[in-house]
């Protein structure tokens, strides 16, 4: 007699799991692929998907074989005597996660969790690589246009490897952040943060697009940013609702602040370009990049924040990034560094806003998992609003401050790492052409593989 799967699995949990990340893998491919390809010129269309998709599968190979237990692993005790200092819960092991055991064992985490995990190690490894892999792809539309492809290819593993796990371990792994009370739901510093940080430095490092390529950066397609920013946003249900990695209510709790967020933060940029901006008219693209602020704002406390709070925090992260998206990006450095696409505002200062709002919005109400007893009422976030204690806030602007710097820091090393080896920037006379130029195909060729009808077959036929 055989049995379906083994007594400490549940299904509702294991199925919860493998949609949630389904729909963040749809937010990469084809959401982001999709929405950066519209946004950018014609000529860059075919680079740029192109780069979505190897840097999406780049990342799945690299996570099982060594960054899953890098970031999830036993930590690899670094130096010192005390069990607790950073250099000791800074990383986890290099090992390899592809036997049989770690594909369907249970999951466990060598640091701890608070609950045991009801489904594979398998499932908790996929779940984990969709958020890995799409952070790379974030801070792709800040070198759009200029980096090379070779670049890119040698850039994304090296940068997972060192500088993704390490923030990973240390808010999520049960690493030293996560030890002193510091908290990231869904990935707000380890994700959005970094990928704006990272963005930033390598658009410095690479230097600007052509000119001519800047001043004319017209979306080719905005029918097709519509579709990709709407796999992003309904995708996000995903992001959020997994990561209490239950079938919970705290997984539709997440779910219902993500869209709250989300939808207070893309009216409040609809309606200061309405009113604030120059011109005085609301804007497809002003909404759209209304719309990540409050996806990214919220995925730091999506669980711990109650429907007012996710509501505020759309309002001010989306208030905030607007006035940098229109009045930072004059002021050195940021007028200085080619962010195509705007990652650091959009994605690090949002990410940023919503990583320190937890400090003052979570809600101690808010129940991420149940406790037993009276004694123990259950997991939760208190923030300044509900305890009158600035320590979450401060907990929350260490950790942040760590990722900042060691994210710049390591980018900008790794970076000059790569360019040493095989260079980071494509030749001008490239650039100038584009697709055609590095991958020999264009998005909207001219041309068909199917039969040429010339101007003469075409008289011919009216005729």
């Amino acid at each position: 007699m055989y049995i379906p799967y083994p007594s400490w699995l549940n299904t509702g949990d294991n199925t919860w799991q493998i949609v949630s990340a389904t729909l963040v893998g749809l937010m990469s491919l084809p959401g982001i692929a999709v929405l950066y390809g519209g946004l950018v010129q014609r000529k860059w269309a075919v680079n740029t998907m192109l780069m979505a998709f190897t840097g999406f599968g780049v990342v799945l190979i690299v996570w099982v074989l060594w960054a899953f237990n890098l970031s999830f692993g036993t930590p690899a005790h670094l130096g010192g005597a005390n069990a607790h200092s950073f250099l000791n819960n800074a990383i986890g092991h290099f090992k390899i996660a592809t036997s049989p055991q770690a594909e369907q064992g249970q999951e466990i985490l060598p640091e701890g969790t608070l609950i045991p995990f009801h489904y594979n190690q398998a499932t908790f490894m996929y779940f984990q690589v969709v958020f890995a892999a799409i952070t790379p792809l974030l801070f792709l539309g800040s070198v759009l246009g200029r980096m090379k492809f070779k670049a890119w290819l040698l850039f994304v593993p090296l940068w997972i490897t060192c500088v993704y796990s390490v923030n990973a371990f240390l808010l999520w792994g049960g690493g030293f952040f996560a030890q002193k009370g510091a908290v990231d739901y869904s990935g707000g510093y380890v994700i959005h943060l970094a990928a704006g940080v990272t963005g930033f430095v390598a658009a410095w490092v690479i230097g600007p697009r052509l000119t001519r390529d800047r001043k004319h950066g017209v979306p080719n397609n905005l029918l097709l940013v519509a579709v990709g920013a709407g796999i992003l946003w309904l995708g996000w249900n995903g992001f959020n609702g997994g990561d209490p990695f239950y079938a919970g209510v705290d997984a539709t709790s997440a779910v219902l602040n993500t869209n709250l967020c989300t939808a207070a933060a893309m009216m409040t940029w609809v309606l200061m370009d309405m009113f604030l901006s120059k011109q005085k008219k609301a804007t497809f693209l002003g909404a759209i990049n209304g719309m990540i602020v409050g996806l990214v704002a919220i995925t730091p406390g999506a669980g711990w924040v109650n429907g007012v709070g996710a509501l505020l925090e759309g309002l001010i992260a989306s208030a905030v990034v607007w006035v940098a998206w229109n009045y930072l990006s004059k002021v050195r450095p940021f007028s200085k560094v080619d962010d195509a696409l705007g990652v650091v505002y959009t994605h690090g200062i949002a990410g940023l806003m919503g990583g320190i709002l937890i400090g003052l919005f979570a809600d101690p109400g808010m129940i991420e998992y149940i406790g037993k007893g009276s004694a123990a009422p259950g997991f939760v976030v208190t923030g300044l609003f509900y305890s009158g204690s600035w320590h979450q806030e401060w907990e929350q602007f260490l950790a942040a401050a760590w990722v900042i710097v060691f994210t710049a820091v390591a980018s900008f090393i790794l970076l000059q790492i790569v360019k040493l080896l095989i260079g980071l920037r494509e030749p001008d006379e490239k650039l100038e052409i584009g697709d055609l130029a590095i991958h020999d195909e264009e998005v909207y060729p001219r041309e068909t593989f199917a039969e040429r009808v010339d101007s003469g077959s075409v008289a011919e036929v009216n005729a």
